[in-house]
């Protein structure tokens, strides 16, 4: 498969093969981990543990997106964003994405190291679409029906996946006008996010519908109630339906998969790649 690469701040993420985030919320109401790495400390060594465990890029959250979840005020993400972004940014190797639709956040962000800037709401906040363009990162978009607070109230499509696709191919155009180049975009479904099950199944099952065209798509799936449904366990204990999707999804064409399980994930993007490209040699790990 031909090598491509995403500068992300002037570090490479290899996207040749499906590449893999891991998540690190450092909020107190995160539905799966909420709590867990609040602390400076405890948010550096589990993002240290990821990278140990084949993370290519490490997604950090200071503010909950989870279902009925309120906004977050701009000082208080700062203050815990920054700081872990500043440390993490002159020690890892891999890039540092921040999942954040504020502008004021994206601009600090990327003055601390991060690479990539993630957005739950695709630069529709105002100012959002010119702070990004100024940091010069790649922005990631995703498709949410709705807010946090409201998404999964009654969440509605004529056509899941042609919906989506609309919306994103909308917001892409909006982006490229307002300065964001093209090549710097990726694009997110969002599933989980104003969607019930069968909306999310239908994305998963026509996944490759959207990961056809020339931007990459990344997808979050991990531990998610869509999951947790199926296979009737609480969030933590979602890890084995977790890498089923994960598998599925890199086998339909998504090029990053964020995920809270790491070592799990990798493992299981090994098979994927080395089944995916029977004639590269060894197969590779999805780590590089």
């Amino acid at each position: 498969m031909t090598r491509r690469v995403i500068d992300c701040g002037g570090r490479p993420l290899d996207i040749s093969r499906p590449a893999v985030m891991g998540i690190l919320n450092i909020t107190p109401d995160s539905f799966s981990d909420g709590g867990d790495f609040v602390a400076r400390d405890d948010a550096l060594a589990r993002a240290r543990a990821m990278v140990a465990e084949g993370a290519d890029i490490i997604d950090i959250g200071g503010e909950s997106t989870r279902p009925g979840a309120e906004d977050v005020p701009v000082d208080e993400e700062l203050a815990r964003v920054v700081p872990v972004v500043e440390a993490l940014a002159g020690e890892l190797p891999v890039p540092l994405s921040v999942d954040t639709t504020k502008p004021e956040v994206m601009r600090a962000v990327a003055g601390a190291g991060a690479g990539l800037i993630n957005d739950v709401m695709a630069l529709q906040r105002p100012g959002a679409v010119v702070a990004a363009a100024d940091t010069g990162l790649p922005v990631c978009l995703m498709h949410m029906q709705g807010t946090p607070r409201n998404m999964q109230r009654d969440p509605h499509y004529d056509d899941i996946v042609d919906d989506v696709a609309r919306f994103l191919r909308e917001r892409v155009d909006a982006c490229v006008a307002g300065g964001v180049p093209r090549e710097r975009l990726i694009l997110d479904p969002g599933f989980g996010f104003g969607k019930r099950h069968e909306h999310n199944a239908g994305l998963l099952r026509r996944l490759a519908e959207l990961t056809g065209g020339d931007l990459p798509v990344l997808v979050g799936l991990s531990r998610k109630s869509f999951i947790g449904e199926l296979v009737d366990r609480p969030p933590k204990e979602r890890v084995a339906g977790s890498i089923a999707a994960a598998v599925l999804a890199a086998a339909a064409g998504a090029r990053i998969i964020r995920v809270h399980d790491v070592a799990a994930t990798v493992d299981a993007l090994k098979v994927v790649n080395s089944v995916a490209a029977p004639d590269d040699g060894v197969p590779e790990a999805a780590n590089g």
